[in-house]
């Protein structure tokens, strides 16, 4: 065995031992045609009975057309200029919501993938371009129209522990002997997030179909990975992590928010503000030199490009509702490598509230009615977040 299959055996082998789902990834180099977009390797994931993920890898820039049929439920997808490969004969592709997969070659050299359903689905699908790791894909989420496939008589109880719950992990930045930002007053960064993540979980848990959980109940530090691990223990559907900046300029103002990347930042700010954030783990005597097969396995994980799409759909929602109660220093979502981000199967944004190094800003920070104000506006961008994608 030549040296590449063999690290390809142990690359899977690994994230099959992590749970990581993953049903197929093939490489056919040999069937692409140098005229043709070749379809190279099909993932398939399930996060609960309710959400199935299927992503599509293909060796060049392609065009597609999603729809669904019923009687019996089909999702269909035509991608143009694509040769059929290998890729597409598993054995293995079935989940709650899929029962099979097959495709046919039709004319002008378009290859239709058929997706068989158990049920109906609701479908949403995106591209994704090579980002120094993947190339190009296709990703294809099938959510459930409906918990049950039959309605049945129960009681009101009943029926709400049927009922999806989404769970939020909010992070509290810094913490203990990590005070993080100090304002000109005396203002910790450490005391203004644990303080808004706090509101925030008072207002999650008393909206139905919530409910929130900190990675940080008081004032002791955390490092990065284990408010990772405790978002993920909890089973959480998004990862909200709450900073207050600070900069040597004391007039920089204005909130922003980031998602991860997997390679360079999107801006030099974005660069600085993940160093800094980063460097908590250091604070505590910890190095970020971090040799857990997990994170290893999740980084060559392709899968984990469209859980940064997500985010960036998360992040734009949360700063458009941010943005009503407070300046932004950026409109757009930025991206960097931080590492409490890195979580692969949830959305994950970090948010920068305010500088807590502008002596306005600081103030703000310091009040309990400006803290709720951000607390709700932040919730408000996870509802609008949830409820498009919610089946």
């Amino acid at each position: 065995m030549d040296p590449f299959s063999r690290a390809r055996r142990l690359f899977l082998k690994r994230l099959s031992r992590y749970g990581v789902s993953l049903a197929l990834f093939t490489g056919t180099r040999s069937a692409i045609a140098d005229s043709n977009t070749a379809l190279t390797g099909i993932r398939i994931s399930q996060s609960s009975e309710i959400h199935t993920r299927i992503v599509f890898d293909l060796s060049g820039k392609f065009e597609h057309r999603l729809f669904t049929l019923d009687d019996p439920h089909r999702v269909v997808i035509d991608l143009d200029d694509t040769r059929r490969s290998k890729a597409i004969e598993i054995s293995d592709k079935t989940t709650a919501l899929v029962s099979g997969l097959r495709s046919a070659s039709k004319d002008n050299d378009r290859l239709r993938v058929v997706i068989d359903l158990q049920g109906k689905v609701r479908p949403r699908s995106f591209e994704l371009k090579p980002d120094g790791i993947a190339g190009h894909r296709l990703v294809v989420d099938l959510h459930a129209t409906k918990l049950s496939p039959t309605p049945i008589k129960t009681s009101q109880q009943e029926r709400n522990k049927r009922k999806k719950q989404f769970v939020i992990a909010l992070d509290a930045g810094h913490g203990g002997r990590d005070p993080g930002a100090i304002g000109k007053k005396g203002t910790r960064e450490k005391d203004v997030t644990l303080s808004v993540a706090k509101k925030m979980k008072t207002l999650i848990n008393r909206t139905d179909g919530y409910r929130a959980v900190l990675t940080r109940e008081g004032d002791r530090f955390v490092n990065l990975r284990n408010r990772v691990k405790k978002a993920r223990a909890a089973e959480a559907d998004i990862f909200i992590s709450l900073h207050a900046d600070s900069f040597i300029n004391p007039n920089a103002k204005g909130a922003s928010v980031y998602a991860l990347s997997l390679s360079g930042a999107s801006s030099e700010a974005a660069r600085w503000i993940a160093e800094k954030e980063n460097a908590s783990d250091l604070i505590g005597g910890i190095s970020l030199d971090d040799k857990d097969d997990l994170i290893a396995s999740v980084l060559l994980d392709l899968s984990q490009s469209a859980t940064i799409q997500d985010s960036l759909e998360l992040g734009s929602d949360v700063l458009a509702h941010i943005g009503k109660v407070s300046r932004l220093n950026n409109p757009k979502v930025q991206q960097a490598g931080f590492a409490v981000l890195k979580a692969p199967d949830m959305p994950s944004i970090l948010i920068e509230t305010a500088f807590l190094s502008n002596p306005g800003e600081e103030r703000k920070l310091r009040s309990p009615k400006h803290q709720a104000k951000l607390a709700r506006a932040v919730f408000s961008g996870i509802q609008k977040h949830l409820k498009n994608r919610q089946v």
